[in-house]
């Protein structure tokens, strides 16, 4: 009975369709449509992500990974519709739903798998090739894990991503040369101002962006005349220590800024940190603000012996080797193709691996009443030699099962809603992977 009801299943011609009750979803806003003002409104600082976090599983969120760095914001993640996930967005943040209509964007299922694999793989970056990105997506993972709202798909499509930007990394030269924003910001210095070495730099803030816009002042300023200063001491110190750098009090800022001649500001506030009042100096002051949002008031223009640059400005600055990058773009994209095909090879199988476990279970129920039937007819019954012969049997028939939903040539959605009709199997929970 049971291979007659597999022949019968096996011939009929099926339609795939990925939907399901809930759909997976990327929704963010980047530095294509969005100024540095407005993402500023929508960055989120640490204890805002732990906050974002904890509503999303007190609203039943199933997954999600949220990122946010100085040109983006990003939540990718399951609902029944994506409003849930910019309500979260906006919910912890300053940002409006008014404001993130305007300049945001939503991708849907394979979509926002394809969009994932661009911004992890430095495709989308606003310096081509920058691949700081990927070290946050793989933190935010971790995170999320940790509040049991990182569901297998979502891992998998993260730790995709992650192999995908290695491997562009390693196999091709879209990383080549030293371009970011901290390196753009010690470009521009370079090429604007007179004698670097011989001035003085105060650099406020050593988070990430901080630490490595220390360490290109280090090597190519031939500077020994660099501050730090944090609010957290002991991390400038840390990082001080690695250069033999000073390191001062936050208690020092004002005085330690009217002996600067260049100040590098990348904190993360969510206030600006600088503003003309504390300016005391009348000497030229060159101040770059790297910071998403802007750290450094705009009132300091006012002052007529300070110029202020902004990360924008500073991400927009191309040369040859930017320019070089873009010929291994086809090449990254071959990549992300091969792995993104690996993902959803992956994810096809995983659509009937529940149904498929259910049917062997279901087959099991029906060899064990079989058996029982047969140890109370048969007096020689060999129960060694029986349960061998039913379990092959079962795991020959998943295996046919398994192989037919796996054709390429058919698609899977009907053919396992037939099955779970035919063996009266239990729904699986519904959802989009």
């Amino acid at each position: 009975m049971i291979l007659f009801l597999f022949r019968i299943v096996v011939l009929i011609m099926h339609r795939y369709n990925i939907s399901r009750s809930k759909n997976f979803y990327a929704i963010g806003l980047s530095y294509k449509k969005a100024d540095a003002k407005i993402r500023g409104h929508f960055s989120l600082s640490d204890d805002a992500r732990l906050d974002l976090l904890q509503q999303a599983k007190d609203s039943h969120i199933e997954s999600l990974v949220v990122t946010s760095t100085c040109n983006r914001t990003e939540i990718y993640g399951f609902s029944e519709h994506p409003f849930q996930l910019i309500k979260l967005l906006c919910d912890n943040t300053e940002g409006t739903v008014d404001e993130f209509q305007e300049v945001a964007y939503v991708y849907k299922n394979k979509e926002a798998i394809n969009h994932m694999f661009r911004v992890g793989s430095g495709l989308d970056s606003q310096i081509l090739g920058d691949f700081e990105i990927i070290s946050q997506l793989k933190s935010s993972a971790n995170l999320s894990k940790k509040y049991d709202l990182l569901n297998p798909f979502l891992e998998r499509l993260t730790n995709a991503v992650i192999q995908a930007s290695k491997r562009i990394k390693t196999e091709t030269e879209l990383s080549s040369g030293a371009t970011s924003v901290s390196f753009a910001s010690v470009q521009y210095i370079l090429k604007n101002i007179k004698n670097v070495s011989n001035k003085n730099i105060l650099l406020f803030g050593t988070g990430k962006i901080g630490r490595n816009t220390c360490e290109n002042l280090v090597k190519h300023t031939k500077n020994e005349h660099i501050t730090l200063i944090n609010r957290t001491k002991d991390k400038a110190e840390r990082v001080a220590g690695k250069f033999n750098l000073i390191v001062k009090d936050y208690a020092n800022l004002q005085e330690e800024l009217s002996n600067s001649d260049i100040l590098i500001v990348a904190t993360g506030a969510h206030r600006p940190t600088i503003d003309k009042h504390i300016i005391q100096s009348q000497k030229p002051l060159l101040i770059l603000d790297l910071s998403i949002p802007k750290n450094v008031n705009e009132n300091v223009e006012e002052l007529s012996n300070v110029t202020l640059v902004h990360l924008d400005y500073l991400s927009q600055m191309t040369d040859e080797t930017l320019e070089k990058r873009k010929e291994y773009i086809p090449q990254a994209e071959e990549i992300i193709n091969e792995v993104n095909n690996e993902f959803n090879a992956w994810l096809e199988t995983r659509k009937f691996a529940p149904t498929i476990k259910a049917l062997k279970h279901k087959l099991a129920d029906f060899a064990s009443a079989e058996l029982d039937t047969q140890r109370k007819k048969l007096s020689d019954f060999n129960e060694e030699q029986a349960n061998i012969i039913s379990k092959n049997i079962i795991q020959k028939i998943t295996n046919h099962f398994a192989h037919h939903l796996k054709d390429d040539n058919i698609s899977t959605d009907d053919s396992l809603e037939l099955i779970k009709k035919v063996f009266q199997l239990e729904e699986s929970p519904k959802v989009n992977v």
